[in-house]
This record gives structure tokens, C-alpha cells and sequence, in this order.
């Protein structure tokens, strides 16, 4: 089979206080999402999200699963998509969109034919996928990374010198909940997200990219005065539940892309977490 998936439960802040380092891993980080010639889902019971990844070195077309009980994938969804490998493109429908290196594409409620090509199959197109449930068809958008709408935030002297990227989102994209970007971390940087905060309104997930071989990101996550944390590397992802702070510090600079789906569309909306409160 050309798809596959798997299903993560939602998890309670007091069992996750129990948890072991394999246990937070099983239940929170996804790592193979990047399979040669498949696409591969996890359907997430926080906010019904899904995070997949599609690499096709032949053509792949997006395919229903069984969790949805629906026709075709997008009868009730909307679906992101950051590319993060090779050239590549998106057909929606019969209309093609070139979706190359870091470039986005928005996919509305309804599409029903979507396939995935790669310019060069020795250097496939690498589509990372965010898909929340929509309740209205809004049209399909691409978004280059120069489009985007870019905040700098953080400084050297604290190590946390960052560029955000907001690509589907408000002013952008319309969507219905759904919201992606991609944070790059500047030389000699290393913290992201910091001061930590959660937002008990949205769920997150995190994917990491541009993280140099051999060197690695130390996630934290938890409640704010009960913190953990999860070693990561390149092209992996973790699971933020609403209750949870997400943040992260890697051996080197590096690139993570956020998304994100709840009860509303407010990127502002955040309850931050004092530096020195974080336990």
C-alpha cells in the first residue's frame, strides 16, 4: 500500500507526569514520516489534527483512511503542505501548482483529486502535511516563502535570533482553523520558542528540518512547573497537546515548522510562561 497510517490517543497531564523516556516518545514523537514512494498519516485525537508526509518518487495521489469514514480525504478537511525536500508539484482537481523547496500550498474543503509529483525522483519532493477538520470550502492557495509574512523575534544575546515565517494563516490563506509557518533559527542561535507558553485553546505539532547530521534538538514539553523532554532529529516530529509548552534547544541553528488547529484563529492568543517560573 501506498498509504498508511496510525492513530495517537490523547494523553492527560497527570499520566504524562508517570510517563518514561520511551513512553513520551511512543506517545509523542513521529519519525517516519518521510518514506521513499508512500505517504504516511498519524491521526491525532487532540483536535482530530493529522500530521503526514508524502514523498513521491512516482506519482501519489491522496488517498481516504479509514479513521475519516469519509469518500475522499477532503470531504470534510482542509489540508497544509510545506515542501521540504526537492522540486515538486501539487495537481488539485486538474490545476497544477509548483510547489518547490519551502514553498506552501493551502488546500480547501472538497478537493477530491490531489496527486503529488517529484521534478526528480532521485531527489524527490519531501511534502510535509498538516490536516485539520474544515466546515467550509475556501480556495486553494500556494505561498512561496518570500510571500509569507515574516516577524523577527529574539536576539543573539539570548541565543533565540529568529525569523517566523507565518505561510497559512490569516491575511494569507483563509482557512477554517488551520494554521502553518516555519521558524528559522539564525547562526549561533538555538533557542526556539522561548519564553515558552501554552495555549489551551490549540493544539501544536512540531516537525524539525534543516537540523545539521549528527547534531540534534532537546524539545520540552510538559506543563509549565512540570516539564519534559524529547531528543529529536531531522525530519522527525512531535505531538504539542494544548495543555503543554513547546520549545526547543538543538546543538546547532536549525528550522522547525509549526501547525496548529482549536478553537480559534488567534496566533496571538498564548499564555506565556515566565523563564524563571519554568520548572
Amino acid at each position: 500500500m501506498s498509504t498508511t497510517f496510525e492513530t495517537r490517543y490523547a494523553s492527560s497531564p497527570k499520566a504524562v507526569k508517570q510517563y518514561d523516556t520511551q513512553q513520551l516518545r511512543d506517545e509523542f514523537l513521529i519519525n517516519d514520516l518521510m518514506q521513499n514512494g508512500k505517504i504516511k498519516w498519524v491521526y491525532t485525537h487532540y483536535d482530530r489534527y493529522m500530521a503526514g508526509g508524502a514523498v513521491p518518487t512516482s506519482d501519489l495521489k491522496l488517498e481516504t483512511i479509514d479513521p475519516l469514514k469519509a469518500d475522499y480525504f477532503l470531504e470534510r478537511r482542509e489540508l497544509g503542505i510545506i515542501n521540504v525536500g526537492g522540486n515538486g508539484s501539487i495537481t488539485v482537481d486538474g490545476e497544477t501548482f509548483v510547489v518547490n523547496h519551502k514553498d506552501a500550498l493551502y488546500i480547501g474543503m472538497g478537493a477530491k483529486d490531489v496527486v503529488f509529483k517529484s521534478d526528480d525522483a532521485s531527489n524527490p519532493a519531501k511534502f510535509y502535511m498538516n490536516s485539520a477538520p474544515a466546515h467550509k470550502a475556501y480556495p486553494t492557495k500556494k505561498t512561496s516563502l518570500d510571500e509569507a509574512n515574516k516577524i523577527e523575534l529574539g536576539s543573539l544575546e539570548t541565543a533565540n535570533h529568529r525569523t517566523v515565517s507565518q505561510m497559512i494563516i490569516g491575511g494569507i490563506v483563509t482557512t477554517c482553523q488551520l494554521q502553518m509557518g516555519m521558524t528559522e533559527l539564525k547562526t549561533g542561535s538555538v533557542w526556539n520558542t522561548m519564553p515558552a507558553h501554552v495555549h489551551d485553546r490549540r493544539m501544536e505539532i512540531y516537525f524539525y528540518l534543516d537540523v545539521p547530521e549528527n547534531q540534534a534538538v532537546c524539545h520540552f514539553m510538559g506543563q509549565p512547573q512540570e516539564t519534559r523532554h524529547i531528543w529529536m532529529h531531522n525530519h522527525q516530529a512531535v505531538i504539542s497537546p494544548p495543555w503543554s509548552i513547546h520549545s526547543g534547544s538543538g546543538t546547532s541553528n536549525y528550522t522547525f515548522i509549526w501547525g496548529m488547529a482549536g478553537e480559534n484563529l488567534d496566533y496571538n492568543d498564548m499564555d506565556v510562561a515566565k523563564i524563571t517560573d519554568l520548572k
